[in-house]
């Protein structure tokens, strides 16, 4: 069960991080090796805690305006110097700028792209934890996973050599390449989680989220997972704003309904991990392309999983696709294994999806949507006493899952994300 103030914004941001690096082999775990290349150079350049913490976190997040998997391969490359490079950036620090406790980590991911060199006038508007992030993120593209670290280290050296001053910050260089010799500093890189690297420096990312906190970052969290398509774009949200209403209609209490509104605004966190031309297809999904779908609400789970404190959310948001039968998926749990959290998601999920346009259809009516759950519902797939919840009261339920869906709408449209 959640207590406030007892979850760590490490192990969320960690959470976020590496559901991000799911979306493509070539670049698993990118963010975590940045994060410690970068908190390294910080912590022999002598900066804060403070100054680290924020760097670590910008470094876990850094390509969070990237959606797509082939944005995230083309960023990979160090002489990259495409106009979607200054756009992700700039997409990420408008979502992260929105949430408070991001508001000096925001900045540091808007100019991670910006070149040393790119005048004085930069120097008074980029923080050097930009230029630090940046300098670890080129070094990562430079490693070559498939060989031995150690052989390439002087080949990295030299090609910052080649740009320090003009790419890099030639202080940032001078550290980084005294850290290179050490092949510990490799080692943790390479083979460390990071989150052990972090807990070795006393006093860093003690950072804990109360409850309201935590609803404002599964918030935040909801818009990386739904503005990747337009037609994804507000469905969290809608999941969420339907879970809640339906929690409280059946007697949650306000901590329970708050805990079911973050498990709707998480319960497609795994989707990050689904390529969007899959996501965005118009035609039917070849069964290699669904079992790739089938993922998602798997990867939701053991993303959420290792954070103790949110074990229940975990499971009412990640078993959405499970049956009351056992023919669901991934886990073809039955009633006995789903709670009442489970089965609302369940519910809530599939009446918003219903009422959203997609690639291969248009958004059906609200009467039609009730019908195909009723029809579920008799096949013993969903809980008929929720969606009789959901029917008796379903003037209020679907107003508010139109007002939060509007809201996020015109977020999504502000942020002009994607070009119609």
């Amino acid at each position: 069960m959640i207590r406030d103030a007892h979850i760590s914004l490490l192990d969320i941001v960690m959470c976020l991080s590496s559901s991000m690096d799911l979306i493509s082999k070539q670049v698993v775990n990118h963010h975590k090796r940045v994060a410690a290349i970068s908190l390294g150079v910080a912590t022999e350049m002598g900066m804060s805690l403070e100054y680290q913490n924020n760097l670590t976190i910008a470094a876990l997040l850094h390509d969070c305006g990237a959606f797509s998997c082939y944005e995230r391969i083309q960023l990979l490359e160090f002489d990259n110097e495409s106009a979607e490079i200054e756009k992700h950036a700039e997409i990420g620090y408008s979502l992260l700028n929105s949430f408070k406790p991001f508001e000096k980590v925001a900045p540091i991911v808007r100019f991670h792209h910006r070149d040393f060199g790119t005048g004085p006038e930069a120097l008074e508007r980029v923080p050097i934890a930009s230029y630090i992030l940046h300098l670890a993120d080129r070094v990562d593209s430079l490693v070559d996973l498939e060989r031995d670290i150690l052989g390439q280290v002087k080949d990295i050296c030299d090609k910052l050599d080649e740009n320090v001053g003009t790419k890099f910050l030639p202080e940032a260089v001078n550290v980084f390449k005294k850290l290179a010799l050490r092949e510990s500093f490799w080692f943790d890189v390479l083979y460390s989680p990071i989150d052990q690297i972090v807990n070795r420096r006393s006093g860093l990312i003690k950072i804990e989220l109360n409850m309201d906190e935590l609803l404002g970052l599964a918030e935040l969290f909801c818009r990386f997972i739904d503005f990747r398509s337009k037609f994804t774009s507000t469905h969290s949200t809608g999941v969420a704003a339907t879970a809640e209403t339906i929690g409280r209609l059946v007697g949650f209490s306000e901590r329970e309904c708050n805990m079911i509104k973050i498990a709707g605004y998480l319960h497609d966190l795994g989707k990050l991990a689904i390529p969007l031309e899959i996501l965005e297809k118009a035609d039917k999904l070849t069964q290699s392309e669904f079992n790739i779908v089938k993922r998602h609400s798997f990867y939701t789970y053991i993303l959420l999983e290792p954070i103790k404190d949110l074990e229940i959310i975990a499971t009412w948001g990640s078993f959405h696709h499970e049956r009351l039968d056992g023919k669901g998926y991934p886990f073809h749990h039955d009633k006995k294994n789903l709670s009442v959290g489970a089965r609302i998601i369940a519910v809530a999920d599939v009446f918003t999806a219903l009422t959203e346009d997609r690639p291969y259809r248009k958004g059906m009516s609200v009467d039609e949507a009730i019908a195909i759950l009723s029809t579920m519902a008799g096949e013993g797939a969903i809980d008929a006493g929720i969606v009789s919840v959901l029917t008796q009261n379903l003037d209020e339920i679907n107003a508010f899952r139109v007002l939060y869906q509007t809201k996020a709408s015109k977020l999504y449209s502000d942020y002009l994300i994607f070009d119609d």
